[in-house]
């Protein structure tokens, strides 16, 4: 059997594909863990830990911290250099360090600005440990699916993933409860300590991972790196080259944008959702779980429609509107109608689906194999720098002004998405040869 045949037939690349998705199941759940339960935050009286929105959107900021300043990238080339299987190691290992840490200072009882300041810290290797985590998940995708259903693939592990967000969406105002009077530690810390055992056990499969994914190399002569010639190795110039290339840039920017309109406003749904519709936070658990849930049916739909059809950049400047569509309706819909939120959710999880369906596997068509680590590696810190500063102002617009004054915000990020993917439509109608609108397995060569 030829490796082609290997890859788009093996039962191997599915079961792999079932590992992969646990890890990042939990680190999903544990980093949305507060999203619709965030209104507590409105008044650090009521909450024994103290803190109110300004101190949360730091906290949740941390996430991007390191990532930031150098750590994605510097990983990225780990990535290239050794493999995924012993860097990715490391950062799942980080990620349940970071959200232990983070765990243990939200129920330790420790006066809330140091209680505030070792979460961050926590978060900071969390956030780090869970990106490159998804990198070497991507990268594992991408080899295991080399020559067919990337893209149907590389949906399917972002929608199940997002069932984590799903899960705690629904299931953190339910740990949490709606009280009158002030919420305990034990309480706040739930959500918490129910996301540490899921990213324990992702850790488990992790590894079941590493050991399935060596012994297959190991019997088809294959490495866990791509440079297999001298002319193939990582250099340090690799960083330049990508940074060098327009249509990565293209890229990378409309991953910070749209990834900022709904990542980012995800950590306030509690705090924007209901005051603007007038529901509880139960009720804004189930309006927002439709973001995850959508993705679960679409994102493996689209990513196949792209996979066969193509199109990808028309995709994305559709997705990029549907987002623009929602945000306007939260911002301006009349308020105290809660089906004005379940619509404006629909849109943003039609949007969710389709953008990054058609907008991961467009890497590797623009990048040559052997510096996608690195590729990669740099779009998710790009990412982090927009999402680390989006979230801070959206905190401080929260505590100091109004929800309607952190909608404004996140259309004017739409906005700049639909710039970009506009961009993006036309670099590819004028350079056909970079097959950004070709089916799967059309890629630029190295």
């Amino acid at each position: 059997m030829g490796r082609k045949a290997i890859f788009k037939s093996s039962a191997l690349a599915w079961i792999a594909l079932a590992l992969l998705v646990v890890p990042m199941f939990g680190s999903y759940f544990f980093d949305d863990m507060f999203s619709t339960v965030s209104n507590i935050f409105n008044d650090p009286s009521m909450l024994e830990l103290g803190w109110g929105q300004e101190e949360y959107g730091k906290y949740t900021s941390g996430y991007s911290i390191l990532c930031i300043f150098g750590g994605l990238i510097i990983c990225g080339m780990l990535l290239d250099k050794w493999g995924v299987r012993i860097t990715g190691s490391i950062f799942v290992g980080l990620m349940v360090l970071g959200a232990g840490i983070s765990t243990w200072a939200i129920s330790s009882g420790l006066p809330p600005a140091q209680s505030l300041q070792i979460a961050w810290v926590g978060c900071m290797i969390f956030g780090l440990g869970s990106e490159i985590a998804g990198v070497a998940v991507t990268r594992s995708i991408a080899k295991w699916f080399k020559e067919g259903n990337m893209a149907f693939a590389m949906g399917l592990q972002l929608s199940i993933a997002r069932l984590g967000t799903a899960a705690a969406f629904i299931i953190s105002p339910i740990l949490i409860g709606e009280k009158a009077g002030i919420y305990t530690l034990r309480e706040t810390a739930r959500p918490a300590m129910l996301g540490m055992l899921l990213l324990i056990v992702g850790a488990v499969f992790w590894a079941v991972f590493v050991a399935m994914d060596a012994r297959f190399d190991k019997n088809r002569g294959l490495m866990d790196k791509t440079n297999t010639a001298e002319e193939d190795k990582f250099r340090f110039s690799d960083v330049l080259k990508v940074l060098g290339n327009k249509n990565w840039w293209l890229i990378a920017l409309l991953c910070v944008f749209f990834y900022s309109s709904v990542i980012a406003f995800k950590k306030f749904a509690g705090a924007i959702l209901v005051p603007r519709f007038g529901v509880s936070s139960q009720t804004v658990g189930l309006m927002a779980t439709i973001l995850p849930f959508s993705t679960v049916v679409f994102a493996p739909l689209f990513g196949l429609m792209v996979d066969k059809k193509g199109q990808g950049t028309r995709w994305m400047l559709i997705g990029a509107f549907l987002a623009f569509a929602a945000h306007l309706l939260i911002g301006f819909a009349p308020s105290g109608n809660p089906l004005w939120g379940y619509v404006s959710m629909i849109l943003l999880g039609f949007s969710y689906s389709l953008v990054p369906a058609a907008m991961w596997p467009s890497v590797p068509k623009v990048i040559p194999e052997k510096m996608l680590g690195t590729a990669f590696a740099l779009i998710y810190w790009v990412q982090n720098l927009g999402l680390w500063a989006f979230k801070r102002i959206a905190g401080k617009l929260l505590q100091d002004y109004t929800p309607l004054s952190a909608e404004i915000m996140f259309i004017a990020v739409c906005v700049a998405a639909l710039v970009l993917a506009f961009l993006l439509l036309r670099s590819s109608r004028a350079h056909p040869e970079l097959a950004l609108d070709s089916p799967s397995g059309t890629r630029i060569k190295s």
